[in-house]
């Protein structure tokens, strides 16, 4: 594991080497037990788009860590005033130990890790999140013990979280289900990788994607980057929701998570969200303890 760049890039067992270091990293932090595995690192992390959870928790988890992290907004930097990314990474290759980096066109985070010659993790970009697929799959294993038999379902916008559940899912072990709009489907890569396999459904309808669902996960219905879309998609996403109804046909002990800002009311009820806070605030804290594994594989590959 060099880089960070998508889940489809990983395989099962590096997955699984991420949640246990991440478990471990959890304890500790928990219990107050010094693990300064990255002394003297430094971390450069690009925002070309806005963040709440995703710039607390890398620059909390580098200072816990014992690393240095350095906030590079697009807005100060050469790259946000046309400098080709490929000469940014050559350059803040020269300075930095890893470079985190949030943005829009996938293509970007491939060009740091092409260019660079250091680790790269992708904090988010328009095609898939796999920090915070990381931190949800910590979330259900810590809940449900392991993904043996479990069913995830996902509805709503066929977007970068969808992108990255479907493959994190499938290849942990669990089944998994999609809700969405014929034109808001996953990306045609992600689907070609889940056609193989028999434990992947893809239906319009939300209510036969809960069935027997043991994980419910939704995302807001327009992205960032995409106000103004606001209306449309209004229209498209109507019935796309978590409900009781949703929730009526989902196991009895059926979690729900969302990787947040929650749009309460579209995407999920009040009711649903708050019966099942825990869960997703417990999702929320773990995007802390996930990357910190994830800076520790690429920065201190040594380190089990």
């Amino acid at each position: 594991m060099k880089h960070l760049l998508k889940m489809l890039d990983l395989s099962q067992q590096e997955i699984f080497d991420i949640l246990n270091l991440a478990d471990k990293l959890k304890y500790q932090t928990k219990h107050n037990i010094p693990h300064r595995m990255l002394e003297g690192k430094t971390l450069g992390m690009i925002f070309q788009k806005a963040s709440t959870r995703t710039r607390v928790s890398f620059e909390t988890g580098m200072y816990q860590l014992g690393g240095y992290p350095l906030f590079l907004s697009a807005n100060d930097l050469q790259i946000g005033r046309g400098e080709p990314v490929q000469d940014t990474a050559r350059v803040l290759s020269r300075y930095l130990d890893c470079i985190m980096i949030r943005t829009f066109a996938q293509k970007e985070v491939e060009d740091l890790a092409e260019y660079g010659s250091i680790p790269i993790i992708n904090g988010l970009t328009d095609f898939c999140h796999p920090c915070q697929v990381l931190a949800d799959l910590l979330t259900i294993r810590e809940y449900k013990a392991n993904f043996d038999g479990l069913k995830m379902c996902y509805i709503g916008d066929g977007n970068n979280m969808a992108n990255s559940l479907i493959v994190g899912g499938l290849k942990v072990g669990m089944d998994v289900s999609i809700a969405c709009p014929d034109d808001y489907q996953p990306d045609k890569q992600v689907l070609d990788f889940a056609k193989d396999y028999k434990g992947f459904s893809m239906t319009n309808s939300p209510l036969e994607a809960a069935q027997d669902a043991d994980v419910l996960l939704t995302d807001v219905w327009s992205s960032m980057g995409m106000e103004s879309e606001i209306e449309k998609r209004k229209i498209a996403f109507n019935g796309y929701q978590i409900n009781d109804e949703i929730m009526a046909a989902a196991h009895a002990d059926a979690m729900v998570m969302h990787c947040l800002p929650a749009h309460r009311g579209e995407e999920i009820t009040e009711k649903v969200f708050e019966a099942h806070a825990n869960e997703i605030f417990d999702e929320a804290e773990n995007r802390l303890h996930a990357q910190k594994a994830v800076m520790v594989k690429l920065m201190c590959p040594d380190e089990k």
